[in-house]
């Protein structure tokens, strides 16, 4: 997630926009040299909730095969007796009435043998059935909680079907910022919808078990009414249209995380895309938003910088949607941006383009570690904006330094922060100086070599603080571990060198 405007404003960017026009009906394809300019046509796929059900025991699951932890910072969310490997979660939203109806169906394996399993899901949408491995099962919900009582033994496959509706209710956010205090399902008084649920709030609307360690793949039909369209992550399949109802089809083919899952619904438009290494890009922009467009067009070319220093793009697709929201997710794939100045800068969307390597393909694995994502992302971050904008980087990291007193003691060291204040600006800018000062000891060459291998050797996985520390040490040939404890851990500040 972004870190609102503050400190990291160091340079001011005049965007210069220019109006743009497209089909009501069709996509638009950006004026690139290597932009696909074809449009999109209904497919005949059928929607995913007509197609038979996934075999629990089908081999392409193992993908999402995780090792699910109880969190350290918010250990109410999650159950590590879940593990999630496919949701298949068909939405149909009525924006005038603003409801949802729901069907869910859950494929996980049991980690444990237990007498029950449990669920995070919210308390404002109601179950009207369940089942699982096609017999009905009690059930009964405890606040946030599931719980579904049906026995279950460790590694054992099972599917779970719910039906379900309400008006999906956000839940309040472990934060002191100003661009959010509420996570999950969000609704404006037009009844668009968006989503955004860092570090939790996924079961405000579909039932999951809602922590970074268990990762799973998704699918998803969202129908709505014409001429808006629903978005997700992915790759769209098809868009259908049918009585008065849009109705699109996404498949993630890579497992996610829960607080990286994207849904929203409104009158988008699409525009296509391709980067210099042939990445399928979606822009998904308010219709009647020009300045969006322009805003987000960037991504192409910011793209190629990144896989200069990351590797190459390490997902399928790549979207950015443009919501009603003062603040940027990081969803996998289908990045999701609020309407500000400030989120729809470059800055903020090469930010949220580098999470799809530090946070998404290597995800932590649990909440203590949010200093992987944040601060690797700000560091780079800062790294472009020096080269694109011709500052001394030295001299930006100087300031950062300075403040690292105020924000240790004000919000704990990056590794072990107050749970209160999630994603503050300590979980940013003080590993990003930490990142330098690594920088500077190892030498260029090989720093660079290695911040690129990093993700690569936790494609699709968790990690754990001493997974990356004893990483870095032994690829360095360095006990690395007393400057990490340091700089993330310490309730003193370290010194800083330029």
């Amino acid at each position: 997630m972004r870190l609102r405007c503050a400190a990291t404003c160091l340079v001011a960017v005049a965007l210069v926009l220019a109006g743009c026009s497209a089909s009501d009906d069709e996509p638009e394809a950006r004026s690139s040299p290597a932009a696909k300019t074809s449009t999109p046509s209904a497919t005949s796929a059928s929607p995913n909730a007509d197609a038979p059900a996934l075999d629990p025991d089908d081999p392409a699951l193992d993908a999402a095969l995780s090792r699910p932890v109880e969190d350290r910072v918010y250990p109410s969310v999650g159950d590590p007796g879940v593990d999630a490997l496919h949701y298949q979660l068909d939405l149909t939203w009525a924006p005038k009435s603003k409801a949802l109806d729901a069907v869910e169906t859950l494929i996980f394996r049991a980690t444990e043998d237990a007498s029950e399993f449990q669920l995070d899901f919210g308390r404002s949408l109601t179950i009207t059935s369940l089942a699982l491995d096609g017999e009905k099962v009690a059930f009964r919900e405890r606040g946030k909680d599931l719980v579904v009582r049906a026995p279950v033994q460790a590694d054992e496959r099972h599917t779970l079907k719910l039906r379900y509706s309400g008006t999906p209710k956000p839940v309040a956010a472990p934060t002191t910022r100003d661009d959010f205090s509420t996570i999950g399902w969000q609704i404006t008084d037009q009844g668009e919808t968006w989503t955004m649920q860092e570090p939790f709030g996924a079961y405000s609307w579909y039932a999951v078990n809602d922590h970074p360690s268990d990762k799973a793949l998704y699918d998803f039909t969202l129908t709505t009414r014409s001429p808006w369209v629903g978005v997700a992550n992915g790759k769209l399949r098809s868009r259908q249209q049918a009585g008065g109802s849009t109705v699109t089809d996404w498949h993630l083919d890579e497992p996610a995380a829960s607080y990286l899952v994207t849904v929203a619904f409104g009158n988008f438009r699409m525009t296509r895309d391709t980067s210099k290494s042939g990445v399928p890009m979606t822009y998904w922009t308010p219709r009647d938003s020009a300045i969006s467009l322009r805003s987000v067009e960037v991504a192409a070319d910011e793209l190629d910088w990144l896989e200069g220093k990351l590797g190459p793009y390490p997902f399928s697709t790549l979207g950015l949607l443009v919501v009603d929201s003062r603040s940027g997710m990081e969803t996998q794939t289908m990045i999701t941006l609020g309407t500000t100045d400030y989120t729809l800068s470059p800055s903020v969307v090469v930010h949220e383009m580098i999470h799809q390597w530090y946070g998404d393909q290597v995800t932590p694995r649990d909440w203590r570690d949010v200093w992987m994502n944040e601060g690797m992302a700000m560091y780079l971050q800062v790294v472009w904006e020096a080269q694109e904008y011709g500052f001394e980087l030295d001299e930006t990291l100087a300031e950062w330094a300075a403040q690292d007193g105020e924000q240790r003691a004000t919000n704990g060291p990056p590794a072990n922060y107050d749970p209160a204040t999630f994603g503050e600006g300590n979980i940013y800018y003080l590993p990003a100086l930490m990142w330098d000062q690594l920088r500077q000891r190892i030498g260029d060459r090989q720093f660079w070599r290695l911040v690129k291998a990093w993700p690569r050797s936790r494609d699709n996985a968790n990690a754990s603080y001493d997974d990356i520390t004893a990483w870095w040490s032994r690829k360095t040939g360095e006990d690395l571990r007393p400057m990490f404890d340091a700089w993330l851990l310490g309730r003193q500040s370290p010194p800083y060198s330029t």
